[in-house]
């Protein structure tokens, strides 16, 4: 099954580092988002508990990781095209 990922989210992605193709499933690159997410949140909190960050910074801190991973809280089914939506052009037909 191919997948027309929006142009939005294929930006919002790549932002990651994320280029998936038309094969890879919207639920994979999620749960990979998700993971990177983890990551970067857990380390956020090493980092101040380690006095890297200042726990009054903190919250700002994590906020701001929210707002880049702003994807994970679009429902997938935005995340692609459906076909109504694909020009003529575009539908293989």
């Amino acid at each position: 099954m191919a997948f027309n990922y929006r142009e939005s989210v294929l930006e919002a992605l790549a932002r990651h580092g994320i280029r998936p193709t038309a094969e890879t499933a919207p639920e994979l690159v999620h749960e990979f988002l998700s993971d990177l997410y983890r990551f970067e949140i857990r380390d956020l909190r090493r980092r101040m508990l380690e006095g890297e960050i200042r726990k009054a910074e903190y919250a700002g801190h994590v906020d701001a990781l929210r707002e880049r991973y702003s994807l994970l809280g679009l429902p997938l089914r935005f995340w692609t095209k459906q076909p109504a939506e694909v020009p003529d052009d575009e539908s293989g037909a």
